[in-house]
Parts: structure tokens; sequence; C-alpha cells
């Protein structure tokens, strides 16, 4: 086996290591469960439409109280005032001054009931969408979490092959002007090297996705939150 041949092997050999390295990255052991819990709490503070589904509670909780009372709004009340000293020959009555007079509408009390539970269903039917949300919502914020770390894991993962690529191409070029190896051994590790580049912009952009769908739940920055 040749000189030059020993050489390509030899870098191979190192690479396909340090790149067995980086493929033990993971990020399960960055999981930090107190931190994921401060950004649920986080995004059930800050996200817009939590607010929205309290607001839906409050407002079917005064609709449910309102109705409560609703039995009044057949309840009529009136009065008639006689003076002492008038006579009514058309209408005589008995009783002179102040009278009160006052009515109630059957049908308006016996819809009450009927309306009044309604309204509580409605309330109630609110709630449970509150509750439904808050857990849909605390799901997506920890599927974030760990798609962020993910990417960061990845991103790191390629930094490193391209440091290693960076290597071996340096080494290979100093071998490529002593003539102790080809133009064309030296040309592979460099498309090499660059297609690790192009791997680790990917990377980079898709920890920056991560992060951008993690924080518009949060609506606040990562940074903010320790």
């Amino acid at each position: 086996m040749n000189k030059r041949l020993k050489l390509f092997y030899f870098l191979l050999i190192i690479t396909l290591f340090c790149n067995q390295l980086h493929a033990q990255e993971t990020f399960i052991n960055n999981v930090n469960m107190g931190y994921l819990d401060k950004l649920v709490a986080t995004a059930k503070r800050n996200y817009p439409e939590v607010k929205v589904r309290q607001s839906q509670v409050n407002a079917a909780h005064s609709t449910y109280t309102a109705t409560k009372f609703a039995w009044f709004d057949g309840l009529t009340a009136s009065y008639i005032y006689s003076p002492q000293n008038s006579i009514n020959l058309a209408t005589p009555t008995i009783f002179k001054g102040y009278q009160l007079a006052i009515s109630l509408s059957i049908g308006q009390l016996l819809k009450t009931p009927a309306t009044t539970n309604a309204a509580y269903e409605t309330y109630k039917v609110a709630q449970y969408q509150q509750s439904e949300y808050m857990l849909s919502l605390e799901a997506q914020v920890k599927r974030f979490y760990f798609a962020y770390l993910e990417a960061m894991a990845e991103l790191r993962l390629r930094s490193g092959a391209v440091s290693d690529a960076s290597a071996a191409v340096k080494q290979l070029k100093y071998s490529f002007q002593k003539g102790e190896t080809t133009f064309q051994i030296y040309n592979e590790q460099l498309n090499s090297y660059y297609n690790q580049n192009s791997f680790m912009v990917q990377a980079e952009l898709a920890t920056w996705t991560a992060k951008t769908n993690l924080e518009e739940l949060l609506g606040t920055k990562l940074e903010d939150i320790k």
C-alpha cells in the first residue's frame, strides 16, 4: 500500500470516528422540566387566545347570573293614587291615597328555570372549552420546546462535522502541496467540507425557526425567561 493511499485511509478513519462521536449528540439530556413548566406558565399567561377563552367564560357566567333573576321580568308593580277629598262617580273606590298593584306573568315564571339551566350549561361548555385549550396549548409548547432542543442538537452536530471536515481539508491541502496525495482526494474532501457547511446553514435555519415558533406561543423572548 503506497504512502498516498495510507494517508487517505487514515484521514477517512479519523473523519468517520469524529462523525460517530458527533452522531451521539442527543437533546434528551438537555430537557429541563422545571424550565419547561415555566414556558408553559408563560404561554398560559401571555398568549392572546388564552385571554379570549377567559373572556368567553366570564361572559357565559354573567349571562347565567342574570338568568337567575329573570323571574323578576314577569313581575310588574304599579300604583294608583286616589286623593282623599275627591269623588269618582264613574269608578268609585273604597280606598283612598296610594294603592300598590302587583301582577305576575305565569308564562315568564315557568320559562325562567329552563332559561337558567340553558345558561348554566353554556357556562359549563365555556369552561370545558377553556380547559381543553389549556391542555392543547401546553402540549404545543412542549412540542415546540422539544423541536427547538432537537434543532440545537442537530446544529451542534453539523458544527462539529464542519470542524472535522475543515481540519481534514487543511491536512489534505498540506499533503497535496507536498505531493503526498492527489488532487482528486483533496477535491473530494473539499466538496465534503462544502456540503457540511450547507448542512450547517440548514440546521441554523431550523434552529431559528423552532425558536420563533416557541416564542410565538410564549409572547416573549426565550432569553427573558429565567
